[in-house]
């Protein structure tokens, strides 16, 4: 397919092809429509019965003549797929051996594209005042002199001045305000990088320029933003987005979470004078189609958004920030496998960008590339101001006095009063949702476990309901055992976070306690406005999980108690200790960031444990160093490569005979280098009714891993409900 074929034309009637977002394992010939199309133009083709959107891919390969070819059926009116979009398409769907059309899927997932420009209602002033001034209609004209006399949405004035759209209605009856029909995807707000920035420290001010010098050289750089928790690694990469802004580009900055924008957004529009487009599940449909729409056709300068953003039309693009780029949620682990991080880079070296990689605790791959010299590294080893970074202890659970189902320790739980006593705040830190991750049977052992997977069933006594964290799956929690049938004998088994907020809540009487955990918010705006009210000084005691550890600011937060550091180290996962000790370094970095004293506690029944002992000794560039060497010599990633073979099957019987069908010939490896291991059942063996097997495949780095997949996996045939997943750089291996 020519993906990266020049944006040629093709006059109506004449052979093209087209790529659709259709399972079809190619492009598709067609006769370009009246008035002709050009490579890249979106357009609607018939499939069958169907009309289905595509895109043009280049010339017809099938050699057919016009006359057996179907026509297009109309170019819809969109921005263009430019050609460093298809080249970036093609290059990842190789590189994941995804099929490309469900690349492409991930590049069109917007609503309406074909539709006319559709249109919305705006007010502005009218050109005599109101015959009856009122203090309500005084602030609506205020509120649009305040904007420059610009036309605003109703919904927009109605915020800005603080009156009900009844007094804008009015107001529009007496000619006071004038309604105005203009196309609703409008461009964004001019961002002006020229504006001044935040005062920044000797250390931020060197790394700022530097990032500043790279994006003016322009061409491809990738740079390791290394700053410990509070530095103001962000105000230092918005100077690499003001450079961008400067020379004509645009810029996309990824968050790991959505609860980060709300902040982030404020930040930016301090820095800017504007708020930037925003791309990710809590953005409205409507708003979707207008940031796709602006960034191919230049309306807007900057991208916020999650992983997804690395695949919209950026008319321009100068500059990717990944931020918290160890984070874990930037691997996508359904669907199309892909890694931001690893796609960032390649769509940045194609489209000659820059990249910006941002954390405190960046991931040993990151790391290894600053070592190797293929990435450029910049430090910021001290807190912004006079922020320090927080003192860091071990509790040894073994020398406490801790009744069984209590899980604050006495030492852990006087600190906490002494901080409530000064009017500060504390964090209890465990990475569990939910009340019990186990429900057992007294009297018969049973332990309740999902229908439909091989899982245990999490207790959420919030809901009174047992949930399926794998398939979501819930049901009421039952009275009597389901095996046995025995009453009252059910026991809750381990602490989740509810059961943590059930215990704070009987050791700290008087406490305002709030509970931060992804499954106890139905809204990306929920979870917003609790983050927001506990940076306000709302709760006096927060419980959470791995969520209060994406970069959240909370100014009076000066204590952090880590529940069970030992957590992370279980499993054979060989990424747990690199996780154990992101997550541990990356939660108690939210204590003592606004100049007040810092104290992280870490309740640990191995403290000698040597990823317990980096942790608390702040030994970041031994504890990599440690950790490569121990991957090197395994040839484990960064220094190895890897890829998950995922079978799954209703019929187990079925599933196995694939694995075993595949162990046995594994000729194609072999010759290129490498090894298969399995088949072995999944660590889930049992998802949705799919029955799961797993295969691993690793290689020597310099081995082209891709082409000896493809020579094994091509002769096997997947029939019926069978499914093969390819996971190229798996992150789990659930």
């Amino acid at each position: 397919m020519h993906a990266t074929a020049p944006d040629d034309s093709f006059a109506e009637g004449t052979p093209l092809a087209v790529l659709t977002t259709q399972p079809i394992d190619r492009a598709l010939d067609y006769r370009a429509p009246e008035g002709g199309a050009h490579t890249g133009a979106l357009v609607e083709v018939p499939l069958g019965p169907r009309r289905v959107p595509g895109v043009v891919w280049g010339p017809a390969e099938s050699g057919l003549p016009p006359a057996k070819l179907r026509a297009v059926l109309r170019v819809l009116d969109a921005p263009p797929l430019r050609a460093e979009l298809r080249a970036f398409l093609a290059r990842a769907a190789d590189y994941t051996m995804t099929p490309l059309p469900a690349m492409l899927r991930l590049a069109l997932r917007v609503p309406g594209l074909g539709d006319g420009p559709a249109m919305r209602k705006l007010l502005r002033a009218g050109s005599e005042p109101p015959a009856r001034m009122t203090d309500a209609r005084r602030r609506v004209l205020e509120a649009l002199a305040g904007w420059g006399g610009a036309a605003l949405t109703p919904g927009e004035l109605s915020a800005a001045a603080g009156v009900s759209h009844g007094v804008l209605r009015a107001m529009v009856a007496a000619g006071a305000l004038l309604e105005l029909d203009a196309p609703r995807d409008q461009p964004f707000p001019r961002l002006d990088p020229a504006r001044a920035g935040a005062t920044l420290s000797p250390d931020q001010a060197a790394a700022a320029a530097a990032l500043r010098a790279s994006v003016a050289a322009g061409g491809y750089a990738t740079t390791l933003l290394k700053g410990v928790t509070g530095s103001g690694k962000t105000e230092v990469y918005l100077e690499a987005v003001a450079e961008t802004l400067t020379r004509g580009q645009q810029a996309l900055v990824l968050l790991p979470e959505i609860a980060l924008t709300g902040a982030f957004l404020s930040r930016v529009e301090e820095r800017f004078g504007a708020r930037p487009a925003e791309w990710h599940s809590g953005v409205t449909q409507t708003e979707r189609r207008r940031v796709w729409r602006m960034l191919g056709e230049g309306g807007a300068q900057l991208v916020v958004g999650a992983r997804s953003a690395l695949f919209l039309p950026f008319r321009d693009l100068g500059l990717i920030v990944i931020d918290e780029e160890h984070d874990s949620s930037y691997k996508q682990e359904d669907g199309v496998l892909y890694h931001a991080r690893d796609m960032a880079v390649l769509r940045a070296s194609m489209a000659g960008a820059q990249v910006v990689l941002a954390s405190a605790t960046p991931s040993l791959e990151s790391w290894a590339n600053a070592e190797a010299g293929k990435y450029a590294r910049l430090d910021l080893p001290a807190r912004f101001g006079a922020s320090v970074l927080p003192d860091m202890r071990a509790i040894d659970l073994r020398g406490e006095d801790l009744p069984s189902g209590r899980w604050i320790s006495p030492t852990l739980e006087r600190a906490v009063r002494a901080r409530l006593a000064a009017g500060e705040q504390a964090l209890l830190f465990l990475n569990r949702r939910g009340y019990a991750p186990v429900t057992v049977c007294r009297a018969c052992g049973h332990q309740i476990g999902c229908d439909d997977c091989d899982a245990r069933m999490v207790e959420h006594r919030f809901l009174r309901r047992l949930v399926c964290h794998q398939c979501g799956a819930s049901k009421p929690i039952p009275d009597a055992c389901p095996a046995c049938g025995v009453e009252g004998r059910l026991a809750a088994i381990g602490p989740g976070v509810e059961r943590l907020e059930e215990e704070a809540r009987a050791v700290f009487e008087d406490a305002r306690i709030r509970v931060l955990s992804s499954d106890l918010f139905t809204t990306a705006r929920a979870l917003k406005a609790e983050v927001q009210a506990i940076a306000d000084g709302e709760a006096d005691i927060i419980i959470g999980t791995q969520l209060v550890a994406k970069g959240h600011n909370f100014p009076n937060l000066t204590l952090v108690g880590v529940i069970d550091a030992d957590l992370g180290l279980q499993g054979s996962d060989l990424r747990a200790a690199e996780r154990c000790f992101q997550l541990v370094r990356q939660v108690a970095g939210r204590a003592g960031r606004a100049g007040q004293p810092g104290l992280a506690l870490v309740q640990t029944s191995a403290p000698e444990h040597p990823v317990i002992r980096a942790i608390l000794s702040g030994d970041d560039e031994g504890f990599w160093r440690a950790e490569a060497t121990a991957r090197r010599a395994a040839g484990s990633p960064p220094f190895g490569r890897m890829a998950g073979i995922i079978l799954s099957g209703t019929d187990p019987d079925a599933v196995l005979a694939l694995g075993q069908a595949l162990a046995r010939s594994d000729g194609p490896l072999r010759d290129a280098g490498a090894r298969v291991y399995g088949p072995a059942p999944a660590p889930i063996a049992r998802i949705r009714g799919r029955h799961r097997m797993r295969l691993l495949v690793t290689a020597a780095r310099e081995v082209r891993l891709q082409p000896a997949l493809r020579a094994w996996l091509a002769p096997h045939r997947v029939t019926g409900d069978l499914r093969l997943s390819v996971d190229i750089d798996p992150q789990s291996f659930f």
